[in-house]
């Protein structure tokens, strides 16, 4: 298939609406968190009408929960497709994962066994959900601090039977990858050839942090793109060739023109390797 290449981004955040419709910044594209616009009216939905009279947009959710043994929230999935409807974005994505069980949400995107058996379940339910939207979506990868003792394969073969089974799409988050590949000792360009590489449509970039022990690294998305990250993106563009790229940046959010400089950055590293087009 062919996969589109929208430049690179950044994820929109309030903090930012201003400066975006007073500066019209040289950003190719926003990223959205679906469920910060999933209401009735207000401003979030005042200033996203703007913006995206000016810009490309894609949405990313946190809730799909679609590891989950819960029946999928059917009224979620219609507020979600209602957004779409309204955004009109390029496409839509959320997370490999679980968030919740039993009614209860834990806020956290969880992790699961990578067996045979959880790839059946969760490709019957991505079906599911692409069905009542009507596109195909983009599952993303977790940075992970646990292993399962009953795996049955890495975690790249369990996005590759995912992703093939469901016919879905990947984003690939290198830095999840990266923190991923220290929290568990393997080498993080294994992962990212073992994956197909026609499926990865959009990339995610971001900081993490270490824990007190400086032994386990943490995605937190509060700070900028650490260099080694920032190399193994250089290389995943050498392999994969132009993918829509995008900056998170969640907490500890800084003034717009300093993720400018950031994005700045990215846009050269993908120009030094063979990752977009000069």
């Amino acid at each position: 298939m062919n996969r589109p290449f929208l430049g690179f981004g950044l994820g929109l955040r309030k903090e930012h609406y201003e400066a975006v419709l007073n500066d019209h910044p040289p950003v190719d594209w926003f990223e959205i968190l679906s469920e910060n616009y999933m209401v009735a009216g207000g401003k979030p939905l005042h200033y996203l009408d703007r913006i995206r009279q000016d810009y490309p947009m894609v949405m990313h959710g946190v809730s799909l929960s679609i590891g989950s043994a819960d029946p999928l929230n059917m009224e979620y999935l219609q507020d979600l497709r209602k957004l779409a409807d309204r955004v009109q974005p390029e496409w839509i994505s959320d997370h490999l994962c679980w968030t919740g069980v039993g009614g209860h949400n834990f806020h956290d995107l969880l992790p699961m066994p990578y067996t045979r058996e959880i790839v059946d379940h969760v490709a019957e339910r991505i079906s599911r959900v692409q069905d009542v939207l009507g596109r195909r979506i983009l599952m993303e990868n977790l940075s992970s601090y646990v292993s399962f003792e009953n795996s049955e394969m890495s975690e790249w073969e369990f996005v590759t039977e995912v992703l093939r089974k469901a016919d879905c799409l990947l984003l690939l988050d290198v830095n999840n990858v990266y923190v991923s590949s220290i929290n568990h000792g393997f080498d993080p360009m294994q992962y990212i050839r073992g994956v197909p590489s026609d499926r990865v449509w959009q990339i995610h970039l971001a900081g993490h942090t270490t824990n007190a022990s400086g032994k386990i690294m943490i995605d937190t998305h509060d700070m900028p793109i650490r260099d080694e990250v920032m190399a193994l993106y250089g290389n995943t563009c050498d392999l994969l060739g132009p993918v829509s790229t995008m900056i998170e940046r969640d907490d500890n959010i800084p003034p717009l023109p300093e993720l400018l400089e950031e994005l700045q950055q990215v846009r050269i590293t993908a120009h030094q390797s063979r990752g977009a087009d000069s």
